[in-house]
């Protein structure tokens, strides 16, 4: 087939207007168009009043291979490169061992789904519930004020990505089209078909449930196993090769000793005891970048007429969403992160007596509010002291936003016109909060460290120039948001993907510094599974 890119039409284009615009670009009787798909779907709302929706297709024509070699100059029409997955390896008739994956995240489901695709049986240990389980603890804490501190928005199956706005995007390179096979994954297991084509596919948390519970399925009809609440306490290591895992040890039990020499480390950002162990360990980590700051929510209506004006509420637009960064006086930098379109603020916390935010949205994104979390970077100069450093000041944050909230698990929330003037919130603007269970209005001038205040008081008037409304004063801000991802890298060898200091251990995801969202942490997995698989091979043949 021939790929098609960067063919521009109208918003309210007709249905002939496709078919048109491939005959007038490769200059063809419409007769020697077979058929043609859409690979993709964007839009270009920089002129509000003549938003362009841009489309890549892939075309069948009669004559292909002539028309290429026409084409040849024309960037925009080129060959439709190979989509299909490719195995790298396939598992030898008599498994010696079987590779573990630690942790049931995007990341963690995809190495074990790829894994058993390729005939290796994976082991999957989580050490949160299964995801309807999972689910109703998680809801319970948002209502109830009860917190499982192993199932969770951040423990469980399906990982963090489970209570989010579901986004299938990432700005990762992909050379090999890893993104395709997770896509087509998530497809086949129940997602929409339009995931496949649309600019910025989302799925929501409702249908991410059903679709995570057909994956497993699969990997166990394929020789898999999933095994919940197996919470890995202990790695063992010698002369420098991981030989196994324990899991669930307590003061009266020793736990259970599971062996193998291959083992992926997919245990998401917020695994921080997983963290402090692999260091008593010996494995090699550092240090490294990440972002604190708050969640805003406005209107959805207010978002939607800023980036659309006139064609807000075109369905084929949906809740607008966006994209902000301001580098600020004091040399740092702001910016929006997980904007969630018709979505709410969600409590987060997977440790007692801590308040931490996320945003969550379902595939309708028809709530009233938009909210994204406002941050701003910062780096292991800011929090000196070692590789786990972030860790201390995450909790830090946290275990005050808790006191600020009223030690009860609501979180401290600011309206943006007190915010930004430094003062006293007496009573909220229009915008009603969505964080559950609910919020306590204080001055959270407080909650960060004050380079942080700063850089975000200057920050939101300058989003307000792009995004007209975005400093209004009636807008929300709750607080803190301090897992937008791990503050610590489990470094690994480019080519082999296995940890510098520790032969078999495949650190991976967002919790090993190697991903940040659904879809990069899922490519991850896809690289990580077939690392596993050539080494295993590599590892019987010797």
């Amino acid at each position: 087939m021939i790929r098609l890119t960067n063919i521009q039409l109208p918003l309210d284009h007709n249905d002939a207007a496709l078919e048109n615009a491939i005959v007038s670009m490769l200059d063809i009787n419409a007769e020697q168009l077979v058929r043609f798909d859409i690979f993709r779907r964007g839009y270009d709302a920089r002129k509000k009043t003549r938003i362009l929706l841009i489309y890549t297709l892939d075309v069948e024509v009669q004559d292909e291979s002539g028309l290429l070699e026409k084409c040849a100059d024309n960037q925009n029409i080129k060959a439709t490169p190979d989509l299909n997955y490719h195995p790298v390896a396939k598992a030898p008739d008599a498994l010696t061992e079987r590779p573990i994956i630690i942790g049931f995240g995007p990341c963690g489901l995809l190495a074990g789904l790829v894994l058993a695709q390729m005939g290796y049986k994976p082991l999957i240990l989580e050490r949160g519930k299964e995801v309807r389980e999972r689910t109703k603890d998680t809801f319970g804490f948002w209502r109830k004020r009860e917190l499982n501190t192993e199932s969770n928005v951040q423990f469980g199956e399906g990982g963090a990505g489970t209570f989010s706005d579901g986004k299938l995007y990432s700005q990762v390179k992909d050379p090999k089209q890893y993104s395709r096979k997770v896509l087509e994954e998530f497809v086949a297991a129940g997602a929409p078909d339009e995931i496949l084509y649309v600019s910025k596919p989302h799925i929501g948390t409702f249908r991410l449930v059903s679709m995570v519970e057909q994956m497993r399925a699969t990997i166990i009809e394929l020789g898999g196993e999933i095994r919940f609440s197996a919470r890995v306490d202990d790695l063992h290591i010698e002369n420098g090769q991981v030989t196994g895992v324990t899991l669930n040890k307590s003061e009266r039990d020793n736990g259970e000793h599971i062996a193998s020499r291959h083992i992926a480390l997919a245990v998401g950002h917020s695994a921080r005891d997983t963290f402090e162990m692999l260091l008593n360990k010996g494995v090699y980590i550092e240090a490294k970048p990440f972002s604190i700051g708050f969640r805003i929510e406005h209107e959805q209506s207010v978002i939607d007429q800023a980036r659309f004006g006139p064609n807000a509420g075109n369905p084929i637009l949906g809740a607008a969403d966006y994209k902000l960064v301001h580098h600020c006086k004091n040399g740092r930098s702001v910016y929006s992160f997980c904007m969630c379109p018709g979505g709410t603020v969600v409590a987060a916390t997977s440790e007692e007596n801590r308040v931490v935010t996320n945003g969550m949205s379902q595939y309708s994104r028809n709530e009233r509010n938009a909210n994204s979390a406002v941050v701003v970077g910062i780096d292991p100069s800011d929090y000196p002291g070692g590789p786990l450093a972030g860790i201390e000041l995450q909790r830090q944050l946290e275990s005050h936003a808790y006191i600020m909230g009223g030690s009860n698990y609501d979180a401290p929330a600011q309206t943006v016109g007190a915010f930004l003037r430094g003062e006293k919130p007496e009573q909220l603007g229009t915008v009603q909060p969505s964080f559950k269970p609910g919020i306590k209005l204080t001055d959270l001038s407080d909650a960060l460290p004050d380079f942080c205040i700063e850089a975000i008081r200057e920050a939101i008037p300058e989003f307000n120039k792009k995004i007209k409304g975005f400093s209004f004063d009636g807008a929300l801000l709750t607080g803190v948001e301090t897992r937008t991802s791990a503050p610590i890298s489990i470094k690994r060898d480019n080519d082999t993907l296995q940890s510098i200091n520790t032969q078999g251990l495949f650190p991976a995801g967002e919790g090993a510094g190697y991903a940040g969202g659904i879809m990069s942490a899922a490519i991850d997995g896809i690289k990580i599974a077939e690392a596993m698989a050539l080494s295993m091979n590599t590892k019987q043949s010797e």
